[in-house]
C-alpha cells in the first residue's frame, strides 16, 4: 500500500503522522510511503531522517494525497485538504466530526473511507487506546497551564498553586476520571495541590481512590456537588468525555459567576466541543479569554504544545493499528475487529459512528454496502 504523511497546517501544530522510526517499520512490512517536504521539521526530523528510513520526499501536500492509498495525519483535515481526498481513499487521523459539521461534509462529499483514532475502542471494548496517549499528554498539560495562568501579571489571582509551609495550596477541581482527568489530578496532587475529582462510575471511583490514597478527594458528580466545589475552586479541570459524541455542558455560565475572579478553567473536552457552557475553541497564537472574570484556556490541540513528546507518544499507540489497514485493507481489517471497527466515522459518503450521527443529525448508517467484501 502507498501510505502518505502530508505536513499539518492546522495552526501551531508540529506533530506529524509518521515519525522516521514508523516510516521504517511500514517499509519493512512492504509498503511505500510518500512525505511532504518539512513534515517533521516541527520536531526535529529533516527530510533526510525520512529518506534514511526509505521514504519517497514529495514537495506539496497535493502530490501526497494523489499518489497515496492511506493518508495518516494527526489532526482534522482542514477545508483545502478535505478537496484534496477522494472516494475509496483512506484518511486515519484525529477527526472529533461531533462539534463540527462543515468538516463532516468535507468527508462525506469527498467519498474517503475516514476512521477516527477518538472512536476506536480497546479489547473487550474498554478504553480508547488511540486516544489515551494525548488524553495523557493534555491531562498532564491542563495542570501546568492552570498553574500558569493563575499568575497575577497574566490575570491570575496570584496563588502558587502548591502553596507554602503555612499558607494553602490552590484548589483544583477535576471533573472527569478519565485517562484526562486522572493524568491532571496526578500532576496536581504532585504540586502538593488541594485536588479533588467529581466522577460519576462507582467503578473508576473506587480505582482513584485506591490509587491516591487520601492524596486527592474522590467524589460522586452531582450538581450540588459541581456547585459547591467549582465556586471553591481556584482551577477547575474539564475531562468529560462521551466517544464520538458531543461534550455534557457541565458548568455552566451561573456556576461560573460564583468562582473567584482570577481563577482559571480549562477546557479538555474542547475538541468535541467542549463541557463548560462558556467554552469556545482557542489555538496556542490565542489561548485564552476571560468570562465573568474567570480565565478560559481552551486550546483545541493541547498537545501540539509539546509536539516531540505527543507525536512520539502516538506513534506508538497508532503503528500497529495502520499496519493492520496497511497489510489486509481496511475491509478486512475492521471486520475481523469490531472494537476497530468502531473508528470508523465517514464511508463512502456516509456517516457510520452513531455517537456522531446523532451529534451532526446526520443520517447513520451502520453497514454501508462498500463494507462487503
Amino acid at each position: 500500500m502507498k501510505i502518505g504523511v502530508p505536513r499539518e497546517i492546522k495552526s501551531q501544530e508540529h506533530r506529524v503522522g509518521l515519525v522516521p522510526a514508523s516510516v521504517k517499520e511500514m517499509i519493512a512490512a512492504g509498503h511505500e510511503v510518500f512525505v511532504e517536504t518539512n513534515a517533521g521539521a516541527g520536531i526535529g526530523y529533516d527530510d533526510k531522517s525520512y529518506k534514511e528510513a526509505g521514504a519517497h520526499i514529495l514537495g506539496e501536500a497535493k502530490a501526497v494525497f494523489d499518489i497515496a492509498d492511506m493518508i495518516i495525519k494527526v489532526k482534522e483535515p482542514q477545508a483545502q485538504e478535505c478537496k484534496m481526498l477522494r472516494e475509496g481513499q483512506i484518511l486515519f487521523t484525529y477527526l472529533h466530526l461531533a462539534p463540527d459539521p462543515e468538516q463532516a461534509k468535507g468527508l462525506v462529499n469527498s467519498g474517503c473511507v475516514a476512521i477516527a483514532y477518538e472512536t476506536v475502542l480497546g479489547p473487550n471494548g474498554k478504553g480508547l487506546p488511540l486516544l489515551a496517549p494525548m488524553s495523557e499528554v493534555a491531562g498532564r498539560l491542563s495542570t501546568q497551564v492552570g498553574a500558569h495562568y493563575l499568575q497575577k501579571h497574566i490575570g491570575g489571582l496570584g496563588r502558587l498553586i502548591g502553596g507554602v509551609p503555612g499558607v494553602k495550596p490552590a484548589d483544583v477541581l477535576v471533573l472527569g476520571g478519565g485517562v484526562a482527568g486522572f493524568n491532571a489530578a496526578r500532576m496536581a496532587a504532585g504540586l502538593e495541590a488541594n485536588v479533588t475529582i467529581l466522577e460519576r462510575s462507582p467503578d473508576k471511583i473506587r480505582e482513584l481512590d485506591d490509587y491516591f490514597a487520601g492524596r486527592a478527594q474522590i467524589l460522586y458528580s452531582t450538581t450540588d456537588t459541581l456547585e459547591k466545589y467549582a465556586a471553591e475552586a481556584d482551577i477547575v479541570i474539564g475531562a468529560v468525555l462521551i466517544p464520538g459524541a458531543s461534550a455534557p455542558k457541565l458548568l455552566n455560565r451561573d456556576i461560573l459567576k460564583t468562582m473567584n475572579p482570577g481563577s482559571v478553567v480549562v477546557d479538555i473536552a474542547i475538541d468535541q466541543g467542549g463541557c463548560f457552557e462558556t467554552s469556545k475553541a482557542t489555538t496556542h497564537n490565542d489561548p485564552i479569554y476571560t468570562v465573568e472574570g474567570v480565565t478560559h484556556y481552551c486550546v483545541a490541540n493541547m498537545p501540539g504544545a509539546v509536539p516531540l513528546t505527543s507525536a512520539l507518544a502516538l506513534n506508538n499507540a497508532v503503528l500497529p493499528y495502520a499496519l493492520r489497514l496497511a497489510n489486509k485493507g481496511w475491509k478486512a481489517a475492521l471486520a475481523e475487529d469490531p472494537n476497530f471497527r468502531e473508528g470508523l466515522n465517514v464511508c463512502f459518503g456516509k456517516i457510520t459512528h452513531k455517537g456522531v450521527a446523532e451529534s451532526l443529525k446526520m443520517d447513520y448508517i451502520e453497514n454501508p454496502p462498500e463494507m462487503a467484501a
